[in-house]
């Protein structure tokens, strides 16, 4: 999910693996814009007015060789993309970099990608470093992590007078998977990763400060599954896929609090959103059956349960949710024949879907 609402296609290297997903935006004019990966680069429909629920012909954002993407916004409504590119080399070989571009307003071109390097010098070890994910802190400051070639945990980080600061090591290893990292109302960012031995946690100490040491446990996690969402106020809560099946919800020093639910491979889409006067989660991905499946519980209050109910739409990876200028909630996913499709919540009571639209 991206932005306030949200919280992690392309023309690709040869060898290198097809770059897929499906993201939502809403920019200051109130308007959504989902963006999907698909040969050739990223395509993108805007809505014609705020609400809908009519859309743009697409249009598509040319992408250096990425084979994976990570967008997000600030408060401004700036689409902040952070990619890794992966080039061949002559001696057969591939060299990775991560990359950085901007898009100001909704359906404006997008910037040049700037080249955020890649901290190692070994080719080895440099083709080994992974997919960022890129966060925007309440002061505007862009961060972008990501696990390196050695299964560390790297941060770099723009200043204010937009150069960007060095790689910055975190000091850990075994880290397989892309990291759910969240930046809190608070102005500090926690990041949350797993390896195959159990997580790794870090909380920035304050704002635009440096990392505290980093919190160990031996809690399993599905790979690819982690997603994050601010719960209350300078608290976070991470939600991601047990092994033996079912949704966790987790927050830090506390324990795991089982949500049910039929998850199969891949990520969860999370959101806030008030129903009928409560402050309810909503959480989306793709089940078992591959089907778009939903679930709406009240926000922290994982004991009361959470209701889960099965669209019947099947799709391609991971759904994702935002609200659009009504403040309604907005489902987007990619179907099983590539094309996207979105379904926006109706005034019944609770959580009800209209029916999906082709894009």
């Amino acid at each position: 999910m991206l932005g306030q609402d949200a919280r992690a296609t392309s023309q690709v290297a040869p060898g290198a693996p097809a770059l897929r997903g499906i993201w939502l935006t809403r920019g200051t004019d109130g308007r959504l814009t989902a963006y999907v990966a698909g040969d050739g680069g990223l395509r993108r429909w805007s809505e014609t007015r705020p609400g809908g629920p009519q859309w743009d012909a697409p249009d598509v954002v040319r992408l250096p060789e990425l084979t994976h993407l990570s967008v997000a916004q600030n408060s401004q409504g700036y689409v902040h993309f952070a990619g890794r590119r992966e080039r061949p080399t002559g001696s057969g070989g591939v060299t990775v970099d991560i990359v950085h571009a901007i898009q100001y307003q909704t359906g404006r071109p997008v910037t040049s990608w700037n080249s955020l390097g890649n901290p190692h010098k070994e080719a080895d070890v440099g083709s080994r470093f992974g997919a960022p994910v890129v966060v925007v802190n309440t002061s505007g400051e862009v961060h972008v992590a990501a696990r390196n070639g050695r299964g560390g945990m790297m941060v770099r980080r723009e200043r204010a007078d937009g150069k960007w600061r060095g790689w910055e090591d975190l000091r850990c290893t075994r880290i397989k998977e892309v990291p759910a990292v969240v930046a809190l109302d608070s102005g500090c960012l926690e990041i949350f990763a797993s390896t195959d031995k159990g997580t790794l946690y870090w909380q920035q100490e304050k704002p635009g400060g440096g990392w505290g040491e980093v919190q160990r446990s031996p809690l399993a996690v599905s790979p690819g599954s982690l997603a994050v969402l601010e719960t209350a106020p300078g608290r976070a809560t991470y939600f991601w896929t047990d092994p033996s099946g079912g949704v966790v919800a987790y927050r830090a020093d506390g324990s795991p609090m089982e949500l049910g639910g039929a998850p199969g491979d891949g990520g969860h889409a999370v959101i806030r959103t008030e129903l009928d006067g409560l402050d309810c989660t909503v959480l989306a991905h793709r089940g078992v059956n591959g089907a778009v499946a939903v679930g709406v519980g009240v926000t922290e209050n994982e004991a009361g349960g959470v209701w889960w109910s099965d669209t019947g739409a099947a799709c391609l990876g991971t759904p994702v949710l935002a609200h659009d200028a009504l403040g309604r909630v907005v489902m987007a996913a990619v179907g099983t024949d590539g094309a996207p499709r979105v379904a926006r919540q109706t005034e019944e009571p609770g959580l009800g879907f209209d029916e999906w639209r082709a894009l």
